[in-house]
């Protein structure tokens, strides 16, 4: 079977399993479920094939798929799989069975409707990573909206409505003000050169007026920007985690939210860079002040769900630290930092829902000496905590090492604007990061014995199974990531080579000449 052909199959499964789902009869809760655990599963499979079959020393799409499809405003329908988007393709089919599984005992009213919603929402992401024209990303963009929207909305908390609201509203402005952005783009690539296109390609070709570039990347960089979130465009996500369901917060936490940072890597950067190095100084003290204020709100937090969150915010802030550095070491970091966050901040979400449906609270204060009476929960938890705060061997040491080593990089060596005070404040990240989450893990798991509702069993067959699965790809990340980034390594130079290039017809516009290193 071609890899085409696979991809094809990955990115359409859902779709199959909706339409499916649709036609069981109800009251068949258990058979949904396992269904919908079989087609995830199958899906994660065949994206190992295609994670395999990826040739790193390749450049360009695998696995590609071309098709026309609106040809009067240039449209084509193009998918296919590069170093910008393996690891994120790879990381979502993963997390489907571990998202599936783990909702069994947590959803028990519209169960049919709920994983309709779940295949859904995978195949927005799914679709949204694999695009690679512009007219398509925005489709699966705006599609992810209607599933979250729901799962927040049906089986979140009592404030499911304020939050899913206040998530709707945010991120709609924002795409809007990136179709505007889109529609002025293609228009300008026509009005230059005589070619109607909306392929990626194509439009990293295009040669704009440095003021264009900057209100452009301005429209896309908000868009992008709340949906990481970046300070000051976060203030919709703890509510959004604090009433979705865990299964909705394990969505959110572990893709949805690259989908920002993807969009920054892969479009935002990339399509403006003389906006962008004008712009780095600025936007690297925002990724810092997120990396610092995340973590000083997450110290703070009495909710254990907006502990998480928060700490979400910090660490996504080393991820476009990364990507502003320019730098090899930084850009790769940056993409293991995303798939590090999306396996760590899920399978603490996942504990906390596990927590949450026997004790019913998600107080900080309601609990306390945990390891005493629930060992085998507290030893998962307490790994994960550690991987969520660097420790060495593990995949968030390995992104956040990377991401500071290229940002003093770029600091020192004067090559993408980030200045090195900033750099060095990033490095306070880690230790604001293990204060938090060690003196959660304290108070959580040590100390007088507290458990509401009281006694409670550990955790059962299935939640091992699922935590121990999370924890094997944890380690693989953080002792073997050469595999990984051998795959995202060109596009990491293609990258580097996109930001840095001037790319303004009048050079003169530039506010100084571009670094003869970031040049090259």
């Amino acid at each position: 079977m071609a890899d085409s052909t696979i991809l094809s199959l990955v990115l359409y499964l859902p779709v199959a399993g909706m339409l499916a789902i649709a036609a069981f009869p109800p009251g068949r809760d258990g058979l949904v479920r396992a269904f919908t655990l079989a087609v995830m599963v199958a899906q994660f499979l065949l994206s190992i094939l295609l994670y395999v079959h990826f040739d790193p020393a390749v450049p360009g799409l695998q696995a590609a798929t071309r098709l026309p499809w609106i040809p009067s405003w240039g449209v084509t329908y193009i998918i296919g799989l590069d170093g910008y988007n393996i690891l994120l393709v790879l990381l979502t089919t993963f997390l489907g069975p571990l998202v599936t599984a783990g909702a069994f005992s947590a959803i028990t009213k519209q169960v049919k409707l709920f994983y309709a919603m779940v295949f859904l929402i995978q195949f927005a992401m799914l679709g949204t990573f694999v695009a690679q024209d512009l007219f398509l990303f925005y489709l699966f963009w705006e599609a992810m909206l209607i599933p979250m929207f729901l799962i927040i909305g049906i089986w979140g908390g009592e404030r499911r409505i304020y939050a899913t609201v206040k998530f709707f509203l945010y991120t709609a402005f924002g795409s809007i003000m990136m179709l505007a952005a889109v529609i002025y783009l293609v228009w300008s690539l026509w009005s230059t050169t005589g070619i109607t296109s909306f392929a990626f390609a194509d439009l990293y070709k295009a040669r704009l007026p440095l003021d264009a570039q900057q209100w452009l990347l301005a429209a896309f960089a908000l868009s992008f920007a709340i949906k990481v979130p970046m300070v000051p465009f976060h203030t919709w996500l703890p509510d959004a985690h604090v009433e979705a369901p865990t299964a909705g917060s394990v969505i959110l936490a572990g893709v949805l939210l690259k989908m920002g940072t993807y969009g920054f890597m892969k479009l935002g950067f990339p399509l403006f860079p003389d906006a962008t190095q004008l712009a780095t100084p600025f936007l690297a003290i925002l990724s810092v002040v997120s990396i610092v204020y995340g973590a000083c709100l997450a110290l703070v937090q009495t909710d254990i769900k907006k502990i998480i969150a928060y700490s979400s915010i910090s660490h996504l802030g080393y991820v476009m630290l990364g990507l502003l550095s320019v730098d090899l070491l930084g850009i790769q970091g940056a993409i293991v930092q995303m798939v590090s966050h999306g396996l760590v901040a899920a399978g603490l979400f996942l504990m906390v829902g596990m927590i949450y449906e026997r004790c019913h609270t998600r107080e900080l204060a309601a609990y306390g000496g945990l390891a005493k009476v629930l060992p085998v929960y507290s030893v998962f938890f307490l790994i994960l905590t550690l991987a969520s705060v660097g420790l060495p061997t593990t995949s968030g040491f390995t992104g956040e090492f990377l991401v500071l080593m290229g940002a003093f990089n770029a600091a020192w060596r004067h090559t993408a604007g980030i200045p090195v005070w900033v750099a060095g404040v990033a490095v306070s990240g880690v230790v604001l990061g293990a204060l938090y989450m060690l003196w959660f893990a304290q108070r959580f798991l040590f100390g007088a014995e507290r458990v509401p509702h009281g006694p409670v069993a550990d955790l059962n067959l299935r939640e091992k199974s699922i935590l121990a699965i999370l924890l094997v790809a944890v380690f693989w990340l953080g002792l073997f990531p050469d595999s990984a980034m051998k795959r995202t390594e060109l596009a990491a130079r293609e990258y580097q080579e996109l930001v840095s290039a001037p790319r303004t017809p009048l050079a003169t516009k530039l506010t100084g000449p571009v670094p003869a290193e970031a040049a090259r």
